[in-house]
């Protein structure tokens, strides 16, 4: 130890460092966009963070009268059906906000495919996967981070714009979800 004190107090330094810096790529992200304080509130079909529930209820009743939506399973989410110009096959797009003082924060997002069986490998949730991806690259540009858990059970996507989070991970056997998360209003 007497021989290389030098050695051993760089490698120490160089130790902490390390330690230090192990933040994830995502973490990086995160703090990278919020730091840019940038705000992107838009969802879909004209929804946005911050948007009122009476908001939010007047829209989907136009969109409704227009045929562009319906109610969703058990009435419990509006129903909004992608066709093929979009996806590998027509495709059911469940949605219903999480609001946080009357205002839009979080929007908790469901595919599936129309035409889904478990038997038919072509519309399998890892295929619906790669369609939402892609589709969202379309409509929100970029690409998204790929983040796995450190056991590797959950597996998920991840692009974040400003304020807004997008994950993307395969739910079940025949459902993809997405969830849309406002960073800075969701605390």
């Amino acid at each position: 130890m007497k021989k290389y004190p030098a050695l051993y107090f760089t490698a120490f330094i160089l130790a902490i460092t390390i330690t230090a810096c192990r933040q994830s790529e995502y973490e990086r992200l995160v703090k990278n966009e919020l730091a840019r304080n940038v705000r992107y509130d838009s969802l879909f079909l004209g929804l946005r963070f911050n948007m009122s529930s009476k908001e939010f209820y007047t829209a989907c009743w136009e969109m409704n009268k227009q045929g562009l939506i319906m109610q969703g399973p058990g009435n419990l989410s509006v129903q909004y059906q992608l066709d093929s110009s979009q996806m590998r096959s027509l495709t059911y797009m469940w949605f219903y906000p999480d609001f946080k003082n009357d205002s839009i924060y979080k929007m908790p997002v469901e595919f599936q495919y129309v035409y889904w069986s478990p038997v038919f490998q072509p519309l399998s949730a890892d295929s619906l996967l790669v369609d939402v991806k892609n589709l969202f690259e379309k409509w929100y540009g970029g690409s998204f981070l790929y983040q796995e858990s450190k056991d590797g059970l959950q597996k998920v996507w991840v692009k974040v714009d400003g304020n807004r989070r997008i994950r993307l991970y395969k739910k079940n056997i025949s459902t993809v979800s997405a969830e849309f998360l406002d960073l800075i209003n969701s605390k």
